[in-house]
């Protein structure tokens, strides 16, 4: 296989400057004629659309959103080298098909899963069939009402007053400018950590510490992310076999990181061993109560549910609050809501707040923690609106770019509107004499940014929960205010998550 690898490697090396030769020469003698849709991007033989997917390879998402958004049917067909071909839609016909209709049929591919199995291995994200329907069945568990009161009261209150808020209230003393990217994925990670592993890391503490757990999974995060960017995967491929580059620095950061849960799993065995009955609500607690104890299939399992937890939460808040600090009337209208909630219980004030509700969901709209996610179809099939999807061929459906889509939100798409979620009862007393506001619900197919149909994201209204318990201890005492150069901004990219490249910085200014 090695040799295979490394020969097909410095084949396609060889032959590729030839063929843009031929390319271009093509080009010249037989010029194409420009499709309907002028921002469908040009293919050509035996290299498809790739001097396209070259030119746009750091702003993919934004570049595909482009593409799909602009075509009648909200699906383009994109062609990649060698023969390859990926259905990219924004069409919610076409997603119902997908996630719930046709879900028998569209699976996690073969070459999703090889790309990520390195470091997610069998884990729920990246499982079909009997393995993933037990996996979700017991981790439902820790997501009934008990589970999220504790969750919310005993490991998300507590990092929230006891280690968040302390560094917002030194940064605003001090007016010192922070990374508010890297503090919300701290938090992210200790929550979580605590939650998947009973373990707490203790990331989010004053001296910020680089803890090397989260080096290694940010490490292991980044390059594989960055495999789905090679022009074939035979070129990581050969890196892996050799042992070079990048490909040597994944294999020892995915090592580091699941010695590191084995360890904390032989420890909580020896401790369930101990015990009669357990009073941990922890996943990693509940898999091995299961009678699963194969120390690598649950360490699959708890580092997909880290990755889950951490990223994602903490991405959806860093847009949220870089929107709000730029809408000073959401703000108003979410300080008014957190104020007549303050007396409330932790998880009844948290529960009810509708309006901080709405504009994470329209942030999230804007903004989707996972911009794109796709399947595999196991059969020849057609899509709702036409679309023929031949067996093997991955279709893509576009969370950002249905978020951007006027078919889907209308001429107003661009704008951050919390009340598009929102109505008024008037028959209720709230909003200033103005009526209660009630939330309601999209189409999950239109909005599929928690997934939909058997797929759907069990941690849903956990992440909520999470979220809105954030935003109300800190927009309660502080300002944010982004504090990027003069002339420069956020910029939206995608490593499995997304995330702001560079980081969020920020001064937080205590409120009077």
């Amino acid at each position: 296989m090695l040799d295979l690898d490394l020969f097909s490697t410095a084949l396609l090396s060889c032959l590729l400057p030839l063929l843009i030769f031929l390319i271009i020469k093509w080009r010249s003698l037989f010029p194409s004629k420009s499709p309907e849709n002028h921002k469908l991007p040009r293919s050509y033989p035996i290299v498809g659309s790739f001097f396209s997917i070259y030119a746009n390879i750091n702003r993919g998402v934004q570049w595909t959103s482009e593409i799909v958004t602009s075509t009648p049917t909200s699906t383009f067909v994109l062609n990649g080298p060698l023969g390859a071909r990926t259905i990219y839609t924004a069409n919610p016909s076409n997603v119902q098909h997908i996630l719930k209709s046709h879900f028998h049929i569209y699976q996690k591919g073969s070459f999703s899963r090889t790309v990520l199995s390195d470091f997610l291995g069998d884990g729920i994200f990246n499982i079909n069939g009997e393995s993933w329907k037990f996996q979700r069945q017991v981790a439902s568990h820790e997501f009934n009402a008990k589970s999220l009161r504790k969750f919310m009261e005993h490991v998300v209150d507590a990092e929230l007053n006891d280690r968040l808020i302390p560094i917002l209230s030194a940064a605003a003393a001090d007016n010192t400018v922070l990374d508010l990217q890297d503090i919300l994925r701290r938090f992210g990670f200790d929550n979580v950590c605590t939650i998947s592993f009973g373990y707490d890391p203790a990331s989010l503490v004053p001296s910020l510490p680089m803890v090397k757990f989260v080096e290694y999974f940010e490490e292991a995060i980044r390059i594989t992310s960055r495999r789905f960017d090679y022009v074939h995967p035979l070129l990581w491929r050969a890196k892996r076999c050799l042992n070079l580059g990048s490909e040597k620095n994944l294999r020892k950061a995915v090592d580091e990181v699941r010695k590191f849960a084995k360890e904390i799993i032989k420890e909580k065995k020896q401790l369930l061993n101990e015990k009669s009955e357990i009073d941990s609500f922890d996943l990693l607690s509940r898999f091995l109560s299961s009678g699963h104890s194969d120390e690598e299939f649950v360490t699959d399992i708890v580092v997909s549910f880290i990755l889950a937890g951490r990223d994602t939460t903490s991405a959806a808040l860093n847009w949220f609050f870089w929107l709000v600090s730029n809408h000073p009337e959401v703000e108003k209208e979410i300080l008014r809501e957190i104020h007549e909630k303050s007396e409330a219980p932790i998880f009844e004030e948290v529960k009810d707040m509708v309006y901080t509700h709405a504009s994470l969901s329209e942030s999230m709209r804007l903004y989707p923690p996972v911009p794109i996610d796709g399947k595999e179809s196991t059969v020849d099939d057609v899509l709702p609106d036409g679309t023929f999807v031949k067996k093997g061929t991955s279709v893509v459906y576009h969370p950002y770019a249905m978020g951007r889509s006027e078919k889907i939100w209308g001429e107003d798409w661009w704008e951050f509107k919390p009340e598009r979620w929102l109505e008024r009862d008037h028959d209720a007393v709230g909003g200033g004499g103005e009526g209660k506001w009630n939330f309601v619900g999209r189409d999950p197919y239109a909005y599929p940014v928690f997934q939909a149909g058997p797929r759907v994201c069990l941690g849903k209204e956990m992440a909520f929960l999470q979220m809105k318990r954030v935003v109300a201890g800190v927009l309660r005492q502080f300002r944010v205010v982004p504090a990027f150069e003069e002339g420069k901004g956020p910029v939206y990219v995608m490593f499995m998550t997304a995330h702001m490249d560079g980081g969020f910085p920020v001064r937080i200014e205590r409120r009077a």
